[in-house]
This record gives structure tokens, C-alpha cells and sequence, in this order.
């Protein structure tokens, strides 16, 4: 007689522990994109419209730097958000934050929906922008730490030496935020110009605020940080998490320096490249099909990456990345000026999709292993919102300048390209491997430990 097959409810059935954990990955999938739409929606739009609509009496290339400075101002805000939630995230704890800068990303951006044109009001319209981009800089510099964070500790409890993997889903946010952005942006640009200038433009800002319904839902099923809970129970420093951070700032430092290669490539090759495609007579939807397209790559290659980074260490996969973006930097910039849109679509694949993603994607788990508990939220958060202001924040802004210098040669990108690549090239020989490491063993950031090494 054959033994009867299992019924369904004998199947082994995951722990709490990875239930959680698995909850806690979809929160920062789905947080994370939602606070990125908002982000990237700002950086596409800006480049299309609103050097017209808010600084209408510069001549098109200052109009088009001042729409990127604004752009930057977004991410000058940055490290402070990462010092302010990550303080607050250190003390009071991930979950509480996460809520708030969600909150803080998606009113910001339903409001830029809202505002009224240089037109309507003269020179308070660029004054609001820039605030309420300020406000959406300050909520995701301390969205990324919580978000990664979370994920990270919760992984080490189930999961300790797969933690790239899972934090990859944080990592994800990122493209797919990219992906919703450019297809509801491609979407409203296929209007009428003028009826894209008068109203269409503001569709994805207005959105935003069904995107944080959704989110806030998520992130309120999901539980604290084990190792946050833990850490809480014992005795901490008195001093502020910023002040103990930077009393050592070296894992800082080596924190900002190495993922500014993955944040120039990031900004140059979505954000920037729409303004500069449109320029070299690519149609407005066949330049944001091309960033989607590198975005689905982006969502493939991403976690691959991290889950390389799981087996043969974070250094060599984010290595390989940067050595394949300034490889690939002049390349890439040189099909974009084919004019040919399926060579445009494989520049963009090969330099977002493949070698940004490459070296972007164990960062979430590089980072967090770089600091201890008591102040992994602030000092993940300062290096990660340091970085993208060094590497993303300023690079439209000097492109479009040395374009606007250099007759409109595309030899500053690719240089931009290069040079950000070599930095984190650079960064990643003084890092020490930390893979293997468990997130309450004492490490230090570079290759012999030293009394500036990890916090622990």
C-alpha cells in the first residue's frame, strides 16, 4: 500500500522569523520605489518643462541649469535628512521613521503638483520649488537607512550570510521607482505640448499621493529590528549618534567615496540624459523608453549582483561595476550621439541597466556592515546621502554647464562618468571584505584593523 502524499498543511511552513522578514523585504520594495517615483518624477520633469515654466527669462541652457539646481538643492538636503532620522532611528527606532519620511516624500511631491507657474506668480513659484524639493531631500536621506536597515537586521536574525540578497529588495526601489516614473511621465508627455505644459506635467507629481497610501500600508504591518529591540535593551553611549560617527569618520568617508561612482552613473544616465537625448533630437518618448528599458534590465541585474556579493565578497562585485563604467563611459555617450533610438536604448542598458546596478547593488549590505547598531542608521544613512550628494547631486548640474562651455560635446559626460567610477574604484582597495562578518562583530572599514575602524 502507498503511502498517502502529504496534505498541504503538513508542508514545512516558514518560521515567523522569515515571514516577517519577508514582509519586512516587500516594505522596502515597495516604500523604497514609491519614495524614489517621487524623487526621479521631479529629476524627468525638470528636464523636459521646467526651466520653461519656472524660469522663463533665462535663455533655454540657463534655464535648463537652473531646473537642475533645484535638482541639487533635493540632494543638498540629503546627508541632513540622513543625520536627523538617522538620530531620531538610532533612539527611537527604524519603523517610526520609515513611516514619517514616506509621509514627508509624498506630500512634498503632491504639492509640486500643486504649484503655481513663474506665470501665476512670479519668482515665489522657483522659491516654493526649491523648498518643497528641499523637504523631499530631507525625507529620503533618512528613508534609504531606515528602509535598508530594516530589511539587513532582520535578515541577519534568518538569514545572516544572504543578507546582500535580501537587501538588494531595498536596492530595488530604486529602477522600479525609475520604471513607474518614466512610464507615467512617457505616458503624459504624449499629450499635445501645450496641453503637456499647461496641465500634463503635473499628473505624476498628483499621484504621488495614491503611491503613499499604498506604501503606508505595507510599512504599518511590519515589525521593529530585532537587533535594534536588542541593542535598545542594553546601555548606549550618551553622545548623539552623528558625534560618535564622527568622532571616527573614516568608515564615513570610505562610505561616501565608494558608492559615488554608482550615484554619477545613476544621475548622468537617467535624469540628465533625458535633457541631454531630447537636445540631440531623440523624441521625449523614445528617450523615456530607453530609461525604462534600462530600468528592467537594472531590476535583473541588480540582484544578481547582491547575491554575487553573498559568495565571492562585496569588493570584487563592486569593483567589476566600476571598472565597467568607465569602460564603457565613452561608448555609451558615443551611441547616444548615433541618434539611432535602439542604440540609445543599448547605451543605456549597458551603462544603467549593467554596470551602475553592478556597483549599486551591494551597497545596502556594504554600508550596514560598515557600523554598529547604536549608530548604523545614522552612519549608513551619511555615507549613503553623502555619496549620492557628491556623486549625483552636482553631476546635471556640471554637465550641463560644460556642455553649455563646450559646444555641447558629450567628452565632460563621459568624463564625469569616468572620474566617479574611478573614485569608487579607488575606495573599494581600501576596504576591508566584511561578507562574512556578523552584524555585532567588532570589524574595521580597511584592510588593517585600526582604532578608526567600524563602530561597533
Amino acid at each position: 500500500m502507498q503511502p498517502s502524499p502529504p496534505s498541504p498543511s503538513s508542508a514545512p511552513q516558514p518560521s515567523p522569523d522569515t515571514r516577517q522578514l519577508r514582509r519586512v523585504a516587500l516594505s522596502g520594495l515597495l516604500g523604497t520605489a514609491v519614495e524614489f517615483y517621487d524623487f526621479l518624477v521631479y529629476g524627468t520633469v525638470a528636464a523636459l518643462v521646467f526651466g520653461d515654466l519656472f524660469f522663463p527669462r533665462a535663455d533655454p541652457a540657463v534655464g535648463t541649469i537652473a531646473a537642475f539646481g533645484t535638482f541639487a538643492a533635493g540632494y543638498l538636503a540629503r546627508p541632513l535628512g540622513g543625520i536627523v532620522f538617522g538620530h531620531f532611528g538610532d533612539r527611537i527606532g527604524r519603523k517610526s521613521m520609515m513611516l514619517l519620511t514616506m509621509v514627508l516624500m509624498g506630500c512634498g511631491s503632491f504639492l509640486i503638483g500643486l504649484l503655481p507657474t513663474y506665470d501665476a506668480i512670479g519668482v515665489w513659484a522657483p522659491v516654493l520649488l526649491v523648498t518643497l524639493r528641499v523637504v523631499q531631500g530631507l525625507a529620503i536621506g533618512g528613508e534609504w537607512g531606515g528602509a535598508t536597515l530594516m530589511v539587513v537586521e532582520h535578515a541577519e536574525r534568518t538569514q545572516g550570510a544572504r543578507r546582500g540578497l535580501w537587501s538588494s529588495f531595498t536596492q530595488l526601489g530604486a529602477p522600479l521607482g525609475s520604471v513607474l516614473s518614466a512610464g507615467v511621465v512617457t505616458l503624459v508627455s504624449a499629450l499635445p505640448d501645450d496641453e503637456f505644459r499647461a496641465w500634463g506635467w503635473r499628473v505624476p507629481f498628483l499621484l504621488s499621493i495614491v503611491l503613499l497610501a499604498v506604501g503606508l500600508f505595507v510599512r504599518l504591518k511590519v515589525a521593529e529590528s530585532p537587533l535594534f529591540a536588542q541593542a535598545k535593551q542594553q546601555p548606549g553611549p550618551d553622545r548623539p549618534p552623528v558625534v560618535e560617527v564622527l568622532r571616527r569618520p573614516k568608515p564615513v568617508l570610505l562610505a561616501a567615496c565608494v558608492g559615488i561612482g554608482a550615484f554619477t552613473a545613476q544621475s548622468l544616465l537617467t535624469g540628465f540624459m533625458i535633457s541631454y537625448a531630447v537636445g540631440h533630437g531623440y523624441t521625449r518618448p523614445q528617450v523615456l523608453t530607453a530609461v525604462t528599458v534600462a530600468s528592467c534590465v537594472a531590476l535583473v541585474v541588480l540582484p544578481a549582483a547582491s547575491a554575487l556579493s553573498d559568495r565571492v565578497g562585496r569588493r570584487p562585485v563592486v569593483l567589476a561595476g566600476a571598472v565597467a563604467s568607465a569602460a564603457l563611459a565613452f561608448p555609451v555617450l558615443a551611441l547616444v550621439d548615433s541618434g539611432s533610438p535602439g542604440l540609445l536604448i543599448l547605451a543605456l542598458a549597458l551603462g544603467h541597466g549593467v554596470a551602475q546596478s553592478t556597483m549599486y547593488g551591494p551597497l545596502g549590505a556594504l554600508l550596514s556592515e560598515m557600523f554598529g547598531t547604536r549608530v548604523r542608521y545614522t552612519g549608513a544613512s551619511l555615507g549613503y546621502q553623502a555619496a549620492t550628494l557628491l556623486g549625483a547631486g552636482f553631476s546635471p548640474l556640471i554637465a550641463s554647464s560644460l556642455l553649455a562651455s563646450s559646444g555641447g560635446s558629450s567628452t565632460p559626460v563621459s568624463l564625469l562618468l569616468c572620474g566617479g567610477a574611478a573614485i569608487t574604484a579607488l575606495t573599494v582597495w581600501r576596504l576591508r571584505e566584511t561578507h562574512a562578518d556578523t552584524l555585532d562583530a567588532p570589524a574595521s572599514p580597511t584592510h588593517t584593523p585600526t582604532p578608526e575602524g567600524t563602530l561597533r
